[in-house]
């Protein structure tokens, strides 16, 4: 394998289009209700090598992600937000406590950036204040 291909080092189209490629199928996998493993191993082409590694480390940190997003998420149950929300909170909540190679501005503006795109009018701002309080918690 080449340096070109490692989780840490995505082929071309950058991490922003992997980072993207990660949350949908997280999205996926929650409301087809597989598990990610399942989900990727039945996918006809493999996602970027990044997109893989976000994934599987959501999947793998999954009780710890979740608790970070309720105790910084006030007044919000997880399971009341909605599914796209939730799925940018852990994707993004994995990469803030265990991916340290990743800025946290990176992280937070992305996610924001994706709930400005693909949730409702207000995820954007919901997104950010719980992201920038996680932030301050595990960086």
């Amino acid at each position: 394998m080449t340096a070109e291909h490692e989780p840490t080092d995505p082929l071309p189209g950058g991490r922003r289009e992997a980072r993207e490629r990660a949350f949908h199928l997280l999205y996926e996998s929650e409301i087809k209700g597989t598990e990610t493993g399942t989900l990727l191993a039945e996918l006809p082409l493999d996602p970027d090598p990044f997109a893989i590694a976000l994934v599987t480390g959501v999947a793998e940190h999954a009780p710890a992600v979740d608790r970070l997003i309720v105790d910084h998420a006030r007044n919000w149950q997880i399971d009341r937000m909605p599914a796209l929300d939730r799925a940018l909170l852990r994707l993004a909540t994995y990469e803030l406590a265990f991916r340290p190679d990743v800025p946290t501005g990176v992280v937070i503006s992305e996610a924001v950036d994706l709930a400005t795109r693909y949730s409702t009018d207000d995820s954007g701002r919901f997104i950010n204040g719980v992201l920038s309080a996680i932030a301050a918690a595990v960086r």
